[in-house]
């Protein structure tokens, strides 16, 4: 594949020179560049990596945010169990 960039002239220079002092071409640099950013970005989603108190640690986070106690709570009928399968039969 081939991709063509139009690049500020700083970034190009410190794209050379980081490509020079890995001692690869800058095609070679950005391609291995590349690589690994997707390989890293693969291997990292937080559910694979993640402990038990890391995610008790968001959760809390995430409950405590202001986001989250504007929410409105939902009603009894939104989540009885005659009202979700009711909801489902109506969209078969």
């Amino acid at each position: 594949m081939t991709i063509q960039l139009q690049l500020k002239p700083e970034i190009e220079a410190r794209l050379i020179a980081e490509a020079a002092g890995q001692g690869l071409s800058v095609e070679a640099y950005l391609a291995s560049l590349i690589e690994n950013s997707l390989t890293s970005h693969e291997e990292s989603f937080f559910y694979q990596v993640s402990t038990q108190e890391e995610w008790e640690a968001i959760l809390t986070d995430l409950i405590n945010s202001p986001a989250f106690s504007l929410a409105p709570a939902l009603s009894d009928a939104a989540i009885s169990r005659e009202s979700i399968y009711t909801r489902e039969d109506e969209m078969l």
